[in-house]
Order: structure tokens, then C-alpha cells, then sequence
């Protein structure tokens, strides 16, 4: 098994990558998603959460009100430490679940957008970062997700720089470029990534 961490930027387009490669046959883990089955109604995450903030996280259904969450903890970073001793142990639990069931040989590919934030390239066998310019970036978020442009350079601010990212990066997969490029570059990784858990000896890629 090779175990390969995913990330990118706010816009860079790590979804359309994680995409191609799941189609080329990885086993994909969503941090992001697993994050929001860990606190659904009915679980011992949403339970722990709500003795920890208080009824009025939740919505009227029983489901976590995540903006109401998100307005008190992105403003007190204690708050924010709580919340993180609760989730990211469940997040943590349940991608080893997902990756012990894995076939031996498999690629998992593990979609992480703050790897580089919270320093976890040394949890991979090797690390895929996934690179836009900040004007591409840009574009995109007021384009295709309707934020507004200081919206968009504020959530670009709160991340890891575009340098930091190439520094713990084994790949990079320019995303400048057209689909059918994107799509070239992410089939040559894949048969690299093949190679590497075919030999189970992970080598640094250029």
C-alpha cells in the first residue's frame, strides 16, 4: 500500500485532482468528509460536541449548525483547541479504518486540505500538493463560488503559503493549465504512484 497525502490551496483544484485520480482507481479518503459523517446525528462525536458548546449548536432538526459553530470557535482559539480534541481523533480513527480496508497493493490517496498547516507530510509516504497561482486561485473563487474578492483573499490569507506548500511537496501538479493537460499530468503521477506501491519502496519524485 502506498499511503500519499493530497493537498492544495483554496481554489488550487484538489477536488478536480482527487477526481482523476479515483477514476484512474485510487482509494480515496476525504478528511473533509469524513469530518461531517464523525458529528451527523446520532454519533458519539455530535454527542461530545454538544456537552462541550451547549445545545445551540445545534439546528432545529438535531444537526449540527455549523456556521453558529464556526462563529464561536474561529473566534477564540481555545474554543477552536476543544473542538479539535474532539473531531480529529474521530477523523483520525476512521481514515485507518478506511485505509485497513484497503487491498495491500492499493494507492490511498489521502485529500487533506491543511496538511501543510497542521505539519502532517511526515504521516505520507510521500506528499502531492497541488499548485495554482494566486491570480488563477483568485479567479476561481469569485468565479465559480460566487466569493466576494475580499472574501476570497481573506481565506487565501488564512492558509499556507504557495511556498510552504512546494516545500513539503514530493509532486506537483500544476494547475494552471487546461483540463486535458491537468488530465495528462495527473495519468503520468498515477503510473508513477503504481510503480511506488508495486515496489512497496517509496522513492522522492521530482
Amino acid at each position: 500500500m502506498l499511503k500519499v497525502g493530497l493537498t492544495g490551496g483554496i481554489g488550487a483544484g484538489k477536488s478536480e485532482v482527487s477526481r482523476l485520480l479515483v477514476e484512474h482507481g485510487a482509494v480515496l479518503i476525504d478528511a473533509d468528509r469524513i469530518a461531517r459523517e464523525v458529528v451527523a446525528p446520532g454519533t458519539p462525536g455530535l454527542a461530545a460536541v454538544v456537552e462541550a458548546f451547549g445545545e445551540e449548536i445545534l439546528t432545529a432538526d438535531g444537526s449540527l449548525d455549523r456556521p453558529r459553530l464556526g462563529s464561536i470557535v474561529f473566534a477564540d482559539p481555545g474554543r477552536l483547541a476543544v473542538l479539535n480534541s474532539i473531531v480529529h481523533p474521530l477523523v483520525g480513527a476512521r481514515s485507518r479504518e478506511l485505509e485497513r480496508a484497503a487491498a495491500p497493493g492499493a494507492v490511498v490517496i489521502h485529500d487533506v486540505p491543511l496538511l501543510t498547516e497542521n505539519g502532517l507530510s511526515s504521516l505520507y509516504d510521500l506528499v502531492i500538493v497541488v499548485d495554482a497561482s494566486p491570480e488563477t486561485q483568485l479567479d476561481r473563487l469569485i468565479r465559480l463560488r460566487g466569493m466576494t474578492e475580499d472574501d476570497a483573499r481573506a481565506r487565501m490569507a488564512a492558509q499556507a503559503t504557495r511556498e510552504q506548500r512546494r516545500q513539503i511537496a514530493d509532486i506537483v501538479i500544476d494547475n494552471d493549465v487546461p483540463l486535458d493537460e491537468l488530465k495528462k499530468r495527473v495519468a503520468e503521477v498515477w503510473d508513477d504512484l503504481v510503480r511506488q506501491a508495486r515496489d512497496s519502496a517509496p522513492r522522492h519524485t521530482e
